[in-house]
């Protein structure tokens, strides 16, 4: 006869957790989610003053990260400094950044800041979406939306910035490869990026340049990584914005429809290759012709431009008009 098999001991019951009732979380906001929101600063970095005790809630320090608080009723105090949390309106602005402004809110900064030319009496206390250091220009976002911010930079939802980029130096076929392959920095890899040729002399090189990672000073390394040193950087293009119609040092609101826009945009298909155009014979798709659709006013985009007439109306209308006004000079003979 066999044995009979030994009885397994039965497992012991785990205590079921005690979940928080509706009524006590409703209207609740992680701290650093909140303190992000209200330009502090980023929320890994609001975690960082969290963690040192820099924060005080009710007049009592909160270490805890992941700490909800009431953003109605509660009181709150970075580095001794109260913070206003009653409810805000979102703001979005684009500013195109002249160079010699810095992308920070360090109010100690005695250098111009990108924050301050931004006149809008009621903007609050905003930041910069990403950063642009002090030497480029170009196109970049401001607000005081958290969740928003995160939607841009984070490269995990395929938000593309394109860069005029210009060298000196005749660059060469080989370098152009290795960047867009992606070089080694000390961070890491950089993710590749699509380059487009515009011109390429003796003397310097036009290029335009599309990333999706962004490193802090990723281009002006890379560059200097093969051996060209970046003496000219302009943004032009953050997934489907572009500062176009939008002179520097002039900002403006963002109209809802381009919020939805830069939210929609999801991450592309395909990978990086695909993201950067790169097909299979190394072609990329035609590129598209676009203008500037917001006329701009006091820095604000005030109306959209109409739709322009299609190319042969507006020759026919050209042909009506010089036929009048060569009527009009034969009269007057």
């Amino acid at each position: 006869m066999k044995p009979r098999p030994k009885p397994q001991p039965r497992p012991l019951a785990q205590p079921k957790r005690a979940t928080p009732t509706p009524e006590l979380t409703e209207g609740l906001v992680r701290l650093n989610k909140l303190l992000a929101d209200h330009g502090v600063a980023s929320r890994r970095r609001c975690d960082e003053l969290i963690a040192t005790g820099s924060v005080m809630v009710n007049g009592a320090i909160v270490t805890e990260l992941g700490s909800k608080v009431d953003p109605e009723t509660a009181t709150i105090d970075v580095d001794g400094r109260t913070l206003e949390t009653r409810s805000l309106r979102k703001r979005y602005y684009a500013l195109n950044k002249p160079p010699g402004v810095v992308c920070t809110n360090e109010s100690r900064e005695t250098r111009p800041r990108a924050v301050d030319l931004i006149t809008d009496p009621w903007k609050g206390r905003i930041y910069t979406i990403g950063r642009l250091d002090e030497e480029s220009r170009g196109l970049i976002l401001l607000t005081n939306d958290g969740d928003f911010a995160h939607r841009i930079m984070h490269p995990r939802h395929g938000i593309l910035k394109t860069y005029r980029v210009k060298v000196s130096g005749k660059i060469d076929d080989e370098a152009l490869t290795n960047i867009r392959e992606g070089v080694r920095l000390s961070e890491g890899r950089t993710s590749g990026a699509r380059i487009v040729v515009e011109s390429r002399r003796n003397d310097s090189s036009m290029l335009e340049v599309t990333i999706q990672e962004g490193m802090n000073r990723e281009i002006r390394r890379a560059f200097a990584k093969v051996g060209y040193k970046v003496t000219d950087l302009e943004r032009v293009r953050i997934g489907p914005l572009t500062s176009r119609g939008l002179k520097t040092g002039r900002w403006r609101e963002l109209l809802r429809s381009e919020i939805e826009e830069l939210l929609a945009n999801a991450p592309v298909e395909g990978g990086q290759r695909a993201a950067f155009g790169v097909t299979k014979r190394g072609k990329r798709p035609p590129k598209k012709k676009s203008w500037a659709r917001h006329l701009v006013q006091g820095g604000r985009a005030v109306e959209v431009r109409p739709e322009a007439a299609p190319i042969a109306a507006r020759r026919a209308e050209r042909k009506r008009y010089q036929e009048d006004k060569a009527k009009k000079k034969g009269s007057s003979r």
